[in-house]
C-alpha cells in the first residue's frame, strides 16, 4: 500500500467519511478508506440513527396494534416479541453495511479495516498514514490529502462508565429484554426518542433534564408541547433537575437527584439511560504530529471544512460549531470532495440544517428559533397552524402538535421553521428547500400542496404569519 499515492484518504467510515470518498470517486478522483470497526457505516448506521429509527417505528406499529380497533380492524391481543424488535433492527443494519460494502467495489475505493493516525505534515505534497490493522500490523497509507472524519463517542456522567445497567446509546440497542422502567438523563434528541420507544413498550419512564425546558435546541414552543405530550403519556419529566448520583442495587439503579425547588428525590429504574451529548472522537489520531490544536477536543475549520494544517480537512461530528449530524457530516464531505476534485461546492450554511427527533410525536425544524430572531434584530412575525385542522392528520389519527413559522415582518423572508406532530420529519424537507432558495412567506402561500397530505399543515402554516390559514 505504501506505494500508491492517492488523491485522498478519508479517516473514519460513518456518514461523514463514505460520503465523503464515493463523491471523490466519483469525480475521478483515487480514494482510500480507513476504519477501525469491523463494519463501515460508524455510529449513525451501526448503534445511532438507524437502529433507533427502526425500534421507533416498531413502537410505532405496537401503538397501532394496540388501538386496532379503532381502525376497523379486529385482531387478538398482540404480544411484544422484544427478540424480534431487536433482530429486524440488526438486518435493517445488516442489509445497509452490505451495501457500503458494494458501494466500495462499484466506486474503486480502498477500503482499508484499521485504525489510521496521522504522522506529520506533508512532505513534497503527501501525506503518509499510519494504519494498525486488526492482525496488530502496522502499514502505511500515503495520500495528497487526508480527511479526517473518525466521528464521536456518547458522553458518561463523571464517575460512571456503561454497563449493563447504566447505559449509553450504544449498550441500550442490546439489552436482552425490555425494561420495565427507564431513567433518562438528558432530553435532547437521544434522550426523548428513548423514553418514547419503551413507553410505547409499556415501561414507566422518567426523564431528568438538566436545563429549563426539554429539547433545549428547538424553538420555545416546540418545548412547551413537548413537555406537553409526554404528560399526556404519562411519562414523568423533572426539569433543571440535577443528578447526584446512582446506587446500583439487586433491582437495577436507585437515582439520586436534586429537583428545581431543591429538594432531593430518589427514583428506583431497571436501567439508567445516559442522554448527555457525543465526544468527539480526536483524541488518537495524530493531531500533535500537525499543526491542528483542538478546541475541547473538537477541530476549528474554515467554511471549506479545511483544518490549520495544508492538506488536512476535517468533517463530521468532530468539527466545531457544526451540529453532530449525519446529514451535515454528509454534506460537509460531499463539500470536501467538490474542492479537492476542484469541482463546484457550496458551503455549509448553519441556519440551514434542519434538525430532526423521531420520538412520538416527531420534531423538525430549521433555521432561526423565535427568540434567536429577535436576538438578531429581526422584526419577528410569526404565524402558527395546529395539526387538529389537517385532514390528512385526521386520517392518520395524529392531531398534536404543530407547524410554526417564523418570518421578517419588513421582507416576508422566511427566517424559520419548527415542527412538531405526524411526519415532522419528512415534511421539513420543503422549509429547508424553501429557506435555500430564499423564498418568502408570500410566495410559499401560492406554492400548491396536494391534498390530502400532511404537507399541506406547510401551506396553511405560511398563511398563517399573514393570519389567513383557511383550516382553521
Amino acid at each position: 500500500m505504501a506505494d500508491t499515492i492517492y488523491d485522498l484518504v478519508v479517516l473514519g467510515g460513518g456518514p461523514a467519511g463514505y460520503t465523503c470518498a464515493i463523491r471523490a470517486s466519483q469525480y475521478g478522483l483515487k480514494a482510500a478508506l480507513i476504519d477501525a470497526n469491523d463494519r463501515l457505516g460508524g455510529t449513525c448506521l451501526l448503534w445511532g440513527c438507524i437502529p433507533t429509527k427502526s425500534m421507533l417505528f416498531s413502537a410505532e406499529l405496537w401503538d397501532h396494534l394496540k388501538h386496532a380497533d379503532r381502525y376497523g380492524i379486529e385482531v387478538t391481543p398482540p404480544k411484544l416479541n422484544w427478540k424480534g424488535v431487536l433482530a429486524r433492527k440488526d438486518d435493517v443494519i445488516s442489509r445497509h453495511t452490505k451495501g457500503l460494502d458494494f458501494l466500495m467495489k462499484k466506486n474503486k475505493i480502498n477500503a482499508i479495516k484499521g485504525y489510521g493516525r496521522l504522522t506529520g505534515p506533508a512532505k513534497d505534497g503527501v501525506h503518509t498514514i499510519e494504519v494498525k490493522t486488526a492482525d496488530g500490523k502496522t502499514d502505511t497509507i500515503k495520500a495528497k490529502k487526508v480527511v479526517l472524519a473518525t466521528g464521536s463517542d456518547a458522553r458518561m456522567l463523571p464517575g460512571y462508565t456503561a454497563d449493563t445497567t447504566i447505559l449509553t446509546n450504544y449498550e441500550i440497542l442490546k439489552i436482552d429484554d425490555a425494561p420495565k422502567s427507564l431513567v433518562v438523563v438528558g432530553s435532547g434528541a437521544v434522550g426523548v426518542e428513548f423514553a418514547s420507544i419503551f413507553k410505547s413498550f409499556g415501561a414507566e419512564v422518567t426523564i431528568l433534564e438538566a436545563l429549563p425546558r426539554m429539547v433545549p435546541a428547538e424553538d420555545e414552543d416546540i418545548s412547551k408541547e413537548l413537555l406537553r405530550l409526554f404528560k399526556k403519556r404519562e411519562i414523568d419529566v423533572h426539569l433543571s433537575a440535577k443528578v447526584d448520583k446512582f446506587e446500583k442495587n439487586k433491582d437495577g439503579v436507585l437515582v439520586h437527584f436534586t429537583k428545581a425547588d431543591g429538594t432531593s428525590e430518589t427514583k428506583q429504574a431497571e436501567k439508567v439511560l445516559v442522554a448527555v451529548g457525543r465526544a468527539p472522537r480526536t483524541y488518537d489520531v495524530g493531531l500533535d504530529k500537525v499543526k491542528i490544536t483542538p478546541d475541547r477536543g473538537f477541530i476549528v475549520t474554515n467554511e471549506w471544512m479545511e483544518t490549520t494544517e495544508p492538506g488536512i480537512y476535517a468533517i463530521g461530528d468532530i468539527v466545531a460549531g457544526l451540529p453532530q449530524l449525519a446529514h451535515v457530516g454528509s454534506m460537509a464531505g460531499l463539500v470536501v470532495a467538490a474542492r479537492i476534485a476542484g469541482k463546484y461546492a457550496k458551503a455549509v450554511n448553519r441556519a440551514h440544517i434542519p434538525g430532526c427527533t423521531y420520538c412520538e410525536p416527531q420534531i423538525a425544524s430549521v433555521g432561526l428559533t423565535e427568540a434567536q430572531a429577535k436576538e438578531k434584530g429581526y422584526q419577528v412575525k410569526t404565524g402558527k397552524f395546529p395539526f387538529v385542522g389537517n385532514s390528512k392528520a385526521t386520517i392518520l389519527d395524529a392531531h398534536d402538535g404543530f407547524v410554526k413559522v417564523v418570518s421578517d415582518a419588513k421582507h416576508g423572508e422566511i427566517l424559520g421553521v419548527h415542527i412538531i406532530g405526524t411526519t415532522a420529519t419528512e415534511i421539513i424537507a420543503e422549509a429547508v428547500t424553501a429557506i435555500q432558495l430564499e423564498a418568502t412567506i408570500e410566495e410559499m402561500m401560492f406554492t400548491i400542496h396536494a391534498h390530502p397530505t400532511v404537507a399541506e399543515a406547510l401551506l396553511d402554516g405560511f398563511s398563517s404569519v399573514e393570519g389567513m390559514a383557511v383550516n382553521v
